[in-house]
């Protein structure tokens, strides 16, 4: 499912059970010596994914431990994201001199809980959602709004190590390309030499599940989403 949305060069695994076969490093193990059952299972899955990504592009096994703000540790050479939500988990990767950066998120299906619209989106966004939902009432556009800033997050953050609030940056949604614009309204990160001023992603909804994702080739301008496979 993910792997249609991402360009040429970037590994992408995703599962939609847990796996039974997936075993943790001990470093890893130690970080859920109190953890939930739920929360072992997707973090051990995703894990998996992200490892079966890296094999591919002759990447060797080792631990991915959180970092500063949760953001994944890739192995030096490696840039990638990983995501979960109930019934899916997937992880994406490349390497560090073909992509700058790369953002996946998958959510839920379903329309955001009450107040949370408000307090993710600026009112822009929210004339635009309303629009989308006369043209296509059977997408949640407003989750997927919650997605694609997920996804600028994690895009954002392995180039500037910062916070960046959901209100700082505006999200355009195309529903006939199924791609969206993020405009940062923060000075934005740099990526390959070049000053980034917003990110181009994809999107798409199947099997319960919305996703989307965001990759900066190595010489892009960020907002130009690269060669896509087919």
């Amino acid at each position: 499912m993910i792997e249609e949305l991402l360009p040429v060069g970037v590994a992408a695994v995703e599962a939609f059970e847990d796996r039974d076969d997936a075993a943790l490093f001990p470093e890893e193990e130690a970080l859920l010596a109190r953890a939930v059952d739920k929360r072992r299972r997707e973090f051990t899955t995703v894990r998996a994914c992200a490892r079966d990504a890296l094999a591919s592009l002759g990447f060797p096994a080792a631990p991915l431990l959180p970092g500063e703000r949760g953001a994944p540790g890739w192995p030096r050479g490696a840039v990638g994201s990983m995501t979960h939500c109930a019934g899916y988990r997937a992880a994406a990767v490349a390497r560090a001199s073909d992509v700058a950066t790369v953002g996946i998120d998958a959510e839920p299906h379903d329309a955001l809980p009450d107040g949370v619209l408000e307090s993710i989106a600026l009112p822009e966004e929210r004339v635009r959602l309303k629009n989308l939902a006369v043209g296509d009432p059977d997408v949640c556009w407003d989750r997927l709004l919650f997605s694609a800033k997920e996804s600028v997050y994690k895009a954002w953050f392995p180039l500037t190590r910062r916070w960046l609030g959901f209100e700082e940056a505006d999200i355009a949604i195309d529903p006939e390309r199924r791609t969206f614009s993020a405009r940062l309204l923060v000075e934005g990160p740099v990526a390959d030499g070049r000053r980034l001023d917003g990110f181009e992603g994809r999107w798409i909804v199947g099997n319960g599940i919305v996703a989307t994702v965001i990759a900066v080739p190595k010489g892009g301008d960020g907002t130009a989403p690269g060669r896509y496979g087919t």
